[in-house]
């Protein structure tokens, strides 16, 4: 599983999402950013920074 914080891209920003696959990660994350930051161009500048933020998703897994 792998994830994306808007936040390390927009400070403040508390969205994230997880997906098996990093192309659906830059797909949503894409969405977010035209719809919750009011992008209208989104350039590859942009999604090369998305790539570079995603990150496996920590899985936590409860200790005996």
């Amino acid at each position: 599983m792998r994830q994306f914080e808007c936040g390390s891209m927009v400070p403040g920003c508390a969205w994230h999402t997880r997906a098996d696959e990093d192309a659906e990660i830059v797909r949503r994350a894409v969405e977010h950013l035209k719809s919750a930051h009011g992008e209208s161009v989104i350039r590859e500048s942009t999604v090369d920074h998305i790539k570079e933020r995603i990150t496996d998703a920590s899985e936590t897994t409860p200790t005996a």
